[in-house]
Protein backbone atom coordinates (compact mmCIF):
# COMPACT_ATOMS: atom_id res chain seq x y z
CA UNK A 1 0.00 0.00 0.00
CA UNK A 2 1.21 3.26 -0.79
CA UNK A 3 1.61 6.52 1.61
CA UNK A 4 0.92 9.68 0.26
CA UNK A 5 2.46 12.59 2.33
CA UNK A 6 1.11 16.41 1.29
CA UNK A 7 4.24 18.41 1.54
CA UNK A 8 3.85 21.06 -1.24
CA UNK A 9 2.34 24.15 1.20
CA UNK A 10 4.09 27.53 1.58
CA UNK A 11 3.93 26.94 5.63
CA UNK A 12 3.50 30.59 6.05
CA UNK A 13 2.99 30.39 9.80
CA UNK A 14 6.23 29.12 10.41
CA UNK A 15 9.09 31.36 8.61
CA UNK A 16 10.21 32.71 11.29
CA UNK A 17 11.75 29.23 11.29
CA UNK A 18 13.07 28.49 8.49
CA UNK A 19 12.19 30.80 5.03
CA UNK A 20 14.35 29.15 2.88
CA UNK A 21 13.15 25.37 2.84
CA UNK A 22 9.65 23.49 2.65
CA UNK A 23 8.14 22.93 6.13
CA UNK A 24 8.66 19.25 5.85
CA UNK A 25 11.91 19.59 5.85
CA UNK A 26 12.14 21.44 8.83
CA UNK A 27 14.17 19.33 10.96
CA UNK A 28 13.27 17.69 14.19
CA UNK A 29 16.60 16.57 15.86
CA UNK A 30 18.87 16.93 12.94
CA UNK A 31 16.24 14.93 10.42
CA UNK A 32 13.23 16.65 8.57
CA UNK A 33 10.21 16.70 10.00
CA UNK A 34 8.90 14.07 6.85
CA UNK A 35 11.42 11.37 7.46
CA UNK A 36 10.01 11.15 11.10
CA UNK A 37 6.84 10.75 9.31
CA UNK A 38 8.08 8.33 7.26
CA UNK A 39 9.64 6.32 9.84
CA UNK A 40 6.44 6.00 11.23
CA UNK A 41 4.76 4.33 8.45
CA UNK A 42 8.24 1.65 8.01
CA UNK A 43 8.02 1.05 11.26
CA UNK A 44 4.91 -1.07 10.38
CA UNK A 45 6.37 -2.63 7.33
CA UNK A 46 4.82 0.32 4.62
CA UNK A 47 7.90 1.96 2.88
CA UNK A 48 6.73 2.92 -0.72
CA UNK A 49 5.63 6.81 -0.27
CA UNK A 50 4.25 9.39 -3.29
CA UNK A 51 5.53 13.04 -1.76
CA UNK A 52 2.93 15.44 -3.62
CA UNK A 53 5.76 18.73 -3.92
CA UNK A 54 4.92 22.42 -4.73
CA UNK A 55 6.73 25.11 -2.93
CA UNK A 56 10.78 24.37 -3.21
CA UNK A 57 10.27 20.87 -4.15
CA UNK A 58 13.91 21.12 -5.39
CA UNK A 59 15.02 20.76 -1.38
CA UNK A 60 12.97 17.96 -0.78
CA UNK A 61 14.39 16.25 -4.20
CA UNK A 62 18.00 16.99 -3.63
CA UNK A 63 17.77 15.79 0.39
CA UNK A 64 16.58 12.10 -0.73
CA UNK A 65 18.46 12.31 -4.41
CA UNK A 66 21.78 12.47 -2.05
CA UNK A 67 20.53 10.66 1.10
CA UNK A 68 22.84 7.61 0.05
CA UNK A 69 25.31 10.31 0.09
CA UNK A 70 24.45 11.72 3.01
CA UNK A 71 24.65 8.19 5.16
CA UNK A 72 27.68 6.63 4.00
CA UNK A 73 31.48 6.85 4.04
CA UNK A 74 32.55 8.25 1.06
CA UNK A 75 36.05 8.00 -0.80
CA UNK A 76 37.04 10.36 -2.99
CA UNK A 77 39.79 10.31 -6.04
CA UNK A 78 41.08 13.12 -6.96
CA UNK A 79 42.30 14.08 -10.58
CA UNK A 80 41.23 13.97 -14.12
CA UNK A 81 38.92 11.43 -14.03
CA UNK A 82 37.60 12.00 -10.37
CA UNK A 83 35.62 9.19 -8.53
CA UNK A 84 33.26 8.62 -5.63
CA UNK A 85 33.31 5.21 -3.82
CA UNK A 86 30.50 5.28 -1.26
CA UNK A 87 31.91 2.37 1.07
CA UNK A 88 29.62 2.25 3.66
CA UNK A 89 26.18 3.18 4.83
CA UNK A 90 24.80 3.70 8.02
CA UNK A 91 20.95 4.18 7.61
CA UNK A 92 18.20 1.80 8.16
CA UNK A 93 15.88 2.64 5.11
CA UNK A 94 16.98 0.17 2.71
CA UNK A 95 14.02 -0.93 0.94
CA UNK A 96 11.87 2.51 0.75
CA UNK A 97 10.61 3.24 -2.67
CA UNK A 98 9.71 7.25 -3.10
CA UNK A 99 7.67 9.07 -5.64
CA UNK A 100 8.69 12.41 -6.17
CA UNK A 101 5.73 13.95 -7.83
CA UNK A 102 5.95 17.56 -9.03
CA UNK A 103 1.59 18.66 -8.05
CA UNK A 104 1.87 22.77 -9.00
CA UNK A 105 3.27 25.17 -6.74
CA UNK A 106 -0.09 26.85 -6.32
CA UNK A 107 -2.05 23.37 -5.52
CA UNK A 108 -4.74 22.82 -2.76
CA UNK A 109 -4.57 19.98 -0.63
CA UNK A 110 -7.14 18.28 -2.85
CA UNK A 111 -5.66 18.90 -6.09
CA UNK A 112 -2.67 17.50 -4.88
CA UNK A 113 -3.93 14.05 -4.06
CA UNK A 114 -5.59 14.02 -7.10
CA UNK A 115 -2.92 14.72 -9.05
CA UNK A 116 -0.88 11.80 -8.16
CA UNK A 117 -3.99 9.04 -8.96
CA UNK A 118 -1.92 7.56 -11.59
CA UNK A 119 1.04 6.35 -9.02
CA UNK A 120 -2.06 4.61 -7.10
CA UNK A 121 -2.43 2.60 -10.39
CA UNK A 122 -4.52 -0.72 -9.64
CA UNK A 123 -4.36 -0.47 -5.58
CA UNK A 124 -7.34 -0.81 -3.44
CA UNK A 125 -6.32 1.58 -1.03
CA UNK A 126 -3.95 3.80 0.02
CA UNK A 127 -2.62 5.76 3.15
CA UNK A 128 -2.35 9.89 3.03
CA UNK A 129 -1.29 12.45 5.45
CA UNK A 130 0.26 15.66 5.97
CA UNK A 131 3.93 16.28 5.91
CA UNK A 132 3.74 18.51 9.15
CA UNK A 133 2.79 16.86 12.29
CA UNK A 134 4.04 13.59 14.24
CA UNK A 135 2.14 11.38 16.58
CA UNK A 136 2.53 7.52 17.99
CA UNK A 137 -0.49 6.48 15.69
CA UNK A 138 -0.96 2.56 15.38
CA UNK A 139 -0.37 2.44 11.84
CA UNK A 140 -1.21 -1.53 11.87
CA UNK A 141 -4.64 -0.68 14.11
CA UNK A 142 -5.71 2.19 12.10
CA UNK A 143 -5.07 -0.05 8.81
CA UNK A 144 -7.20 -3.20 10.22
CA UNK A 145 -10.18 -0.69 11.43
CA UNK A 146 -10.05 0.79 7.83
CA UNK A 147 -10.73 -2.90 6.44
CA UNK A 148 -13.35 -3.58 8.93
CA UNK A 149 -16.48 -1.12 8.39
CA UNK A 150 -16.19 -1.17 4.32
CA UNK A 151 -16.76 2.43 3.94
CA UNK A 152 -14.48 4.74 1.54
CA UNK A 153 -12.12 6.71 3.83
CA UNK A 154 -10.73 6.69 7.70
CA UNK A 155 -9.27 9.65 8.97
CA UNK A 156 -7.57 9.73 12.64
CA UNK A 157 -9.71 11.99 15.27
CA UNK A 158 -6.80 13.21 17.90
CA UNK A 159 -7.68 15.31 20.61
CA UNK A 160 -5.25 18.37 20.18
CA UNK A 161 -5.35 22.05 21.40
CA UNK A 162 -8.20 23.80 20.56
CA UNK A 163 -7.20 26.04 16.81
CA UNK A 164 -8.47 23.31 14.43
CA UNK A 165 -11.67 21.81 13.22
CA UNK A 166 -13.77 19.71 14.67
CA UNK A 167 -15.67 16.27 13.79
CA UNK A 168 -18.95 15.43 15.01
CA UNK A 169 -18.96 11.77 15.47
CA UNK A 170 -22.18 9.50 15.62
CA UNK A 171 -23.32 7.39 18.76
CA UNK A 172 -21.35 4.45 17.52
CA UNK A 173 -18.10 6.47 18.01
CA UNK A 174 -17.07 5.70 14.41
CA UNK A 175 -19.01 7.29 11.63
CA UNK A 176 -18.68 10.91 10.64
CA UNK A 177 -21.51 13.13 11.14
CA UNK A 178 -20.24 16.46 10.61
CA UNK A 179 -17.11 17.86 9.20
CA UNK A 180 -16.01 21.73 10.39
CA UNK A 181 -12.79 23.29 9.08
CA UNK A 182 -11.04 25.28 12.35
CA UNK A 183 -14.07 26.91 13.94
CA UNK A 184 -14.21 27.84 17.26
CA UNK A 185 -13.08 24.79 19.55
CA UNK A 186 -15.35 23.25 21.20
CA UNK A 187 -13.38 20.24 23.06
CA UNK A 188 -13.92 16.88 20.57
CA UNK A 189 -12.19 15.48 18.21
CA UNK A 190 -10.48 16.63 15.31
CA UNK A 191 -8.88 15.81 12.20
CA UNK A 192 -5.02 14.59 12.76
CA UNK A 193 -4.83 13.38 8.80
CA UNK A 194 -3.32 9.80 9.05
CA UNK A 195 -6.32 8.83 6.30
CA UNK A 196 -7.11 5.08 4.60
CA UNK A 197 -8.66 5.98 1.75
CA UNK A 198 -10.14 3.01 -0.77
CA UNK A 199 -8.94 4.31 -4.58
CA UNK A 200 -12.13 5.39 -5.59
CA UNK A 201 -11.91 8.39 -3.16
CA UNK A 202 -9.62 9.87 -6.08
CA UNK A 203 -12.58 9.98 -8.54
CA UNK A 204 -14.50 12.50 -5.89
CA UNK A 205 -11.48 14.72 -6.21
CA UNK A 206 -10.64 17.00 -9.42
CA UNK A 207 -7.51 18.40 -10.30
CA UNK A 208 -8.51 22.27 -10.27
CA UNK A 209 -6.28 23.86 -8.38
CA UNK A 210 -8.27 25.60 -5.30
CA UNK A 211 -9.89 22.50 -4.21
CA UNK A 212 -9.62 22.08 -0.58
CA UNK A 213 -9.64 18.42 0.58
CA UNK A 214 -10.58 19.68 4.12
CA UNK A 215 -14.06 21.51 2.34
CA UNK A 216 -15.96 19.90 -0.14
CA UNK A 217 -14.26 16.25 -0.36
CA UNK A 218 -14.99 15.36 3.10
CA UNK A 219 -18.18 16.91 3.18
CA UNK A 220 -19.26 14.78 0.13
CA UNK A 221 -17.70 11.94 2.37
CA UNK A 222 -20.20 12.96 5.48
CA UNK A 223 -23.10 13.07 3.43
CA UNK A 224 -22.99 9.89 1.73
CA UNK A 225 -21.95 8.26 5.06
CA UNK A 226 -18.42 7.14 4.14
CA UNK A 227 -16.07 8.98 6.26
CA UNK A 228 -15.35 7.23 9.50
CA UNK A 229 -12.89 7.25 12.42
CA UNK A 230 -10.16 6.69 13.76
CA UNK A 231 -9.66 7.47 17.52
CA UNK A 232 -6.25 8.49 18.30
CA UNK A 233 -6.12 9.49 22.64
CA UNK A 234 -2.14 9.05 22.16
CA UNK A 235 0.35 11.70 21.23
CA UNK A 236 -0.05 14.05 17.86
CA UNK A 237 1.11 17.41 17.49
CA UNK A 238 1.75 19.32 14.08
CA UNK A 239 4.79 21.39 13.45
CA UNK A 240 2.83 24.89 12.51
CA UNK A 241 4.72 27.71 14.85
CA UNK A 242 8.00 28.35 16.25
CA UNK A 243 7.04 27.32 19.75
CA UNK A 244 5.75 23.77 18.82
CA UNK A 245 8.83 23.53 16.68
CA UNK A 246 10.85 24.01 19.76
CA UNK A 247 8.49 21.52 21.81
CA UNK A 248 9.29 18.87 19.30
CA UNK A 249 13.10 19.22 19.27
CA UNK A 250 13.40 18.99 23.10
CA UNK A 251 11.20 16.17 23.52
CA UNK A 252 13.67 14.49 20.93
CA UNK A 253 16.75 15.90 22.63
CA UNK A 254 15.88 14.88 25.96
CA UNK A 255 14.61 11.30 24.39
CA UNK A 256 10.85 11.73 25.27
CA UNK A 257 9.26 11.34 21.59
CA UNK A 258 6.33 9.53 21.72
CA UNK A 259 6.60 9.08 17.95
CA UNK A 260 9.89 7.68 17.62
CA UNK A 261 9.39 3.53 18.04
CA UNK A 262 12.02 3.02 15.61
Amino acid sequence: MKIVILCGGYGTRIRDVAEDIPKPMIPIGGKPIIWHIMKTYAHYGYTNFVLCMGYKSEVIKDFFLNYELRSADVTIKLGKKSEQIISETTHDEDGWEITLAETGLKAMTGARVKRIKKYIGNDEMFMLTYGDGVGDIDIEALVKFHKSHGKMVTLTGVRPPGRFGELGIADDKSTVTGFNEKPQASGGRINGGYFVCNSEFLEILSENEDLVLEQEPMKKLVERGELQVFEHDGFWQPMDTSREYSLLNELYDNKKAPWVKW
